[in-house]
């Protein structure tokens, strides 16, 4: 499993902006593999933060290579005043439930660690 996150820092932004955003988003959710997402916004930093989930890196390369994405990138200057990139490969998934989460049906225990011990410290 993998995850990517976008951290960026916006300007002003533009219907043109809305409309290729909700089409990479469109595209995520219709790409095999994608598993789920999420956002965090830090006002007091003024950085937005998406997090998407894969079940591999072919799966996220695949949204990596979409037109959108890649108009998106070429046009970033236009809507953001900065932006960083992390991809990270899940080593292990796990809660109680109290909260929904994309991964919130795929328990993946850290490798070695039982989950239900992991839950009861």
């Amino acid at each position: 499993m993998y995850a990517s996150t976008f951290t960026f820092a916006m300007r002003e932004v533009d219907e043109e902006f809305h409309a290729l955003d909700k089409t990479i988003a469109d595209a995520a959710k219709s790409t095999p593999g994608y598993l789920g997402e999420e956002a965090w916004e830090n006002p007091s930093l003024g950085l937005i933060s998406n997090v998407y989930y894969w079940d591999s890196l072919e799966a996220l390369q695949a949204l990596m290579t979409h037109p959108a994405h890649l108009e998106a990138k070429r046009r970033q200057a236009e809507w953001l005043k900065g932006y960083h990139v992390v991809i990270a490969q899940v080593v292990g998934s796990y809660g109680d439930g109290g909260i929904a989460h994309p991964l919130a049906d795929i328990q993946q225990p850290l490798p070695g660690r039982d989950t239900a011990a992991v839950l009861n410290r």
